[in-house]
């Protein structure tokens, strides 16, 4: 069974880039462009990780959208990197008390958002 892949960002240049990214991973994806529209994905899709960007556009930032999901038994084992030009030291502190995975800062090399995918994918499925 391929692993399920959620990308939420409002830029479409950034979910092509990590769509892109994730190609050598036998992976099917899923793309939203606010935590909204990835809301009503979850339930059909499944994912077993979500990109996730800090800023984006409707009710819920990224922040509160990990913090949702976290906190939700049904989804709190869905790993979550936040991809975000919020590069702040307090800003890497609200992505923790989110109970985010991992935290990526823009622009990020391919190649690194690639091994830190593997490195947490390792921990809870085979790749």
């Amino acid at each position: 069974m391929k692993l399920k892949i959620l990308i939420v960002d409002d830029n479409p240049n950034i979910r092509q880039l990590v769509a892109i990214t994730m190609e050598s991973l036998d992976c099917e994806l899923a793309e939203a462009s606010s935590a909204d529209e990835a809301i009503k994905l979850l339930d059909n899709f499944k994912p077993v990780l979500i990109f996730l960007d800090v800023m984006m556009p409707g009710t819920m930032n990224g922040y509160d959208l990990c913090k949702h999901l976290k906190s939700t038994p049904r989804y709190d084992s869905i790993k979550i990197i936040l991809l975000t030009a919020r590069g702040q030291k307090c800003d890497i502190e609200e992505g923790v008390k989110a109970k985010c995975d991992s935290y990526m800062v823009k622009p990020f090399s391919p190649l690194d958002l690639l091994e830190q995918t593997k490195a947490i994918l390792r921990d809870s499925t085979t790749i």
